[in-house]
């Protein structure tokens, strides 16, 4: 399968990598390629420098957003929130057009300091924002609720005994996306509904960056037992 990856950070280059991995052709998209190369320093968050992770994943490629969502068979926007829609726009509405767009996202919102609210929230999310932005595509909201290496390595907490949710419109959508995260270890995909749900999934965010704090660590994620 052909997959795109919009988003140069930790959650976009673990998800790239274990998709690769799993034999899936993958390309990440960024605003400008040569900058994203061209960087030396660690980013804000002290993760190194792109070129210097994309050394050691050279069958992962790398294309401007456009690029990378017009040769796709699903879309996946692990941007940052709060330009999720910008990057997105920059991708093209002809390139998102029909595709599964799986949305890792989450809208933090920092400008109140540390820890981040969440905006939109409580009557949209940005999950419903894509979609209503982008009405041809197909939006999946997945995988917001962990951390980086636990999306992509469940085993890791509890030998992978915890939930993930999807959310969307659209059933073969979501089921394509089951498959992905069956594919990645997911063993409990919970169907919140339509995209709406999308709001109760992003909402967990409070909670988890709490726990976080508590824990000293991102390395935990929820089961919902029943």
């Amino acid at each position: 399968m052909k997959i795109a990856v919009l988003g140069t950070g930790t959650v976009g280059r673990s998800v790239a990598g274990a998709l690769a991995h799993l034999g899936h052709d993958v390309v990440i998209g960024t605003r400008d390629p040569q900058a994203t190369l061209a960087r030396t320093e660690p980013d804000a968050m002290g993760t190194a420098p792109f070129a210097q992770w994309h050394a050691a994943h050279g069958e992962i490629g790398i294309g401007t957003f456009a690029d990378a969502a017009a040769r796709a068979d699903v879309v996946v926007n692990a941007t940052n929130g709060a330009g999720s829609l910008a990057a997105l726009t920059a991708a093209g509405a002809e390139n998102l057009g029909g595709k599964v767009l799986m949305d890792i996202a989450n809208p933090l919102d920092f400008s109140h300091g540390f820890p981040p609210s969440l905006n939109p929230v409580n009557t949209d999310s940005l999950g419903e924002q894509i979609q209503r932005a982008f009405p041809e595509a197909r939006v999946v909201k997945t995988l917001n609720t962990m951390t980086a290496s636990v999306m992509v390595d469940p085993a890791s907490v509890a030998g992978g005994d915890h939930s993930v949710f999807v959310s969307g419109n659209d059933a073969d959508a979501k089921e394509a996306v089951a498959g992905l995260l069956t594919d990645l270890g997911h063993r409990d995909i919970i169907d919140l509904g339509d995209i709406t749900t999308a709001r109760g999934a992003e909402m967990i965010l409070p909670i988890w960056l709490r726990v976080w704090g508590a824990l000293g660590t991102g390395v935990f994620n929820f089961k919902v037992a029943r």
